[in-house]
Order: structure tokens, then sequence, then C-alpha cells
């Protein structure tokens, strides 16, 4: 068993490991912190964002510590960690359970949600004026628009629904998806389409000062009052910019651990895990292990803070 103690006194900060936690660091193990194996012969074999549904610290792992959890809520963030991640009946949908990790209650704008598509699954439809981005973490669905167009979703694609379109999502046996929605801040003249598309086809975008991979899922035009980024870190890398800003975030990590920074908190995370972040909130980022690190993170834009609904 492995813990750490933090001890703060103005801008400085104190961690005071255990000797057996610097003995499972240093020998790896299921510990939460241990990275998996470099030959791990079954490392090839799992499906991409496998660790999201199956996480290295499991709920499993925690049963022996009752009332224990590493979720966090704060008055400016919150981290949610599979563990206490509770699923219900999703509304609206069929065959489908849902937990929502991020509403207005929380204080913010948008909704974040996974839903658990089981055999013979299908989605509702959000809200009047909410438009919807979904992205697919496990198995396979399918998008069929108005018109009768089917798209066929399966791992690392995505898709965009704009307000009061009508959809419907679909799964014969099953999926996960993290799906967010809010209600769209319309531009007089300007309107969003219908988007499908992969992770993999988006281009790599400049990221002056920075060294992470980026790639932005939505365009970056005017009509689209929010997008999600996917955010790659090798080992060791991290953010050069202790981000302070007015922007919202919902984040979902998707691959490998790391330290996340929220306000004066420091947090280890791992893949599964779920963060808000509030407007202004200090945030910052570091990926630990042997493996990259990815998330999605939803973002607020294009638009004048003044005029925020």
């Amino acid at each position: 068993m492995w813990s750490f103690s933090t001890y703060s006194h103005g801008p400085s900060l104190l961690i005071l490991f255990t000797t057996s936690s610097l003995l499972g660091f240093a020998f790896g193990g299921e510990g939460f912190c241990s990275a998996p194996s470099t030959v791990d012969s079954d490392a090839d074999s799992k499906a991409l964002y496998y660790k999201v549904t199956n996480p290295t610290l499991s709920p499993s792992h925690l049963q022996d510590l009752p009332g224990f959890t590493r979720s966090v809520y704060k008055r400016d963030h919150a981290l949610i960690t599979p563990e206490s991640q509770v699923f219900s009946p999703l509304p609206d949908w069929t065959n489908t359970l849902g937990a929502y990790l991020i509403t207005p209650a929380i204080g913010s704008h948008f909704v974040m949600y996974l839903a658990q598509m089981k055999e013979k699954s299908k989605s509702g439809l959000p809200p009047t004026d909410v438009e919807r981005f979904l992205f697919v973490i496990q198995g396979a669905a399918k998008l069929t628009n108005s018109s009768g167009i089917t798209e066929k979703l399966t791992v690392d694609s995505f898709a965009y629904l704009p307000p009061n379109f009508d959809h419907s999502v679909m799964s014969d046996s099953s999926a996960t998806l993290v799906v967010f929605e809010r209600r769209y801040a319309s531009l007089v003249d300007h309107h969003t389409k219908q988007i499908v598309g992969s992770t993999d086809k988006q281009p790599l975008l400049e990221t002056p000062g920075e060294v992470f991979q980026l790639r932005k899922l939505l365009p970056m035009s005017m009509p689209y009052d929010f997008n999600v980024h996917i955010m790659d870190f090798e080992p060791g890398e991290f953010l050069n910019v202790k981000e302070v800003h007015y922007n919202q975030h919902g984040l979902l990590l998707l691959e490998g651990q790391g330290i996340y920074r929220l306000g004066d908190c420091w947090y280890p995370v791992q893949s599964g895990d779920a963060i808000w972040m509030a407007p202004f909130v200090p945030q910052w980022y570091a990926a630990l292990g042997k493996t990259r690190s990815r998330y999605l993170l939803y973002k607020d834009m294009n638009r004048n803070p003044l005029d925020h609904k």
C-alpha cells in the first residue's frame, strides 16, 4: 500500500512519500501510479481507449477501502473518478445507462455524460435548442439523420449534431460514448452543420511554445460556440503555460496517467478520470508513466463573455 501527504505554506508545496511508496514506484506492480510494463504481451491486443472503461485503479481495487474515493468536488473544479461514477437509465434513451459527470448543478453551462449503450439500444433527442457532440470510446454505433443517411461510428470517431437536428444513435451490440450537450448560443446569419469524423483524420495543429500534440475536432469558425480538443503528451511532457482563462472545460482522460493541477491542488489522474474546470481556475498537466497521455477536452469559444447565456 502506498500513500502520500501534502503540506503547503504560502507558495511552497511539500510532498512526503512513505518508503513503501518509493518502492512501489521503483518496482511497478498494479498500484495507481505505476505504469504498465513496456513488454506487456497483451498491450497490442487491447482496444484503443480500453483503459477508460477498464482503468488501472478500477473500482474493484477499492473494495477493501470502505468510503475511499479519489473524487473531489470544489467550488471551481471537480475530479470525478470511475469508482464514484453512478450509472442509471438515461432519460429518453432505450437500453442505455448513463452517468452524468458534469451538469449545470456544478456551475457549468454544459452537460457531460457517459452513455453505455446495450444490445438494441437507441438514443433520445436533446432538449430544444440544445446541440450535441458525441465521441465513441468503446464498441460501435450507427448515426442516422432525418434524411435517412447512416454513418457508422467506431472507436475514436465523433459526431456533432446541431440544435433541433433530428437524429438517432443505435447500437446492435454495445457501445460507450462520451457526450457533451449545451444550449446553443446563436448568432444572426450563422448556422452549424452536422459533422462526422475521426481523430486520426484531423490534422495536427501548431502549438507555439508547447510540446504536446493538438487536434481540434470541430471547425474554428464563428457558428460553433465550442470545440473539442484531443491533446497528446509523451511521458515527461507538460503544459508550459499555467493556464488561467474565462473558458470552461470538461475533460476525459483517454490514455495514460499524470498529475493535474487545479487551483492549489495537485491530483494524480489516470485513464477514465473526468475533470470539470470552472472559469479562471489555475490549471496545468504533466504526463507520467511509460505510455502516451491523451485527453479529450471541451472548450467554449467564439462568444463574447458578456453575451454568455
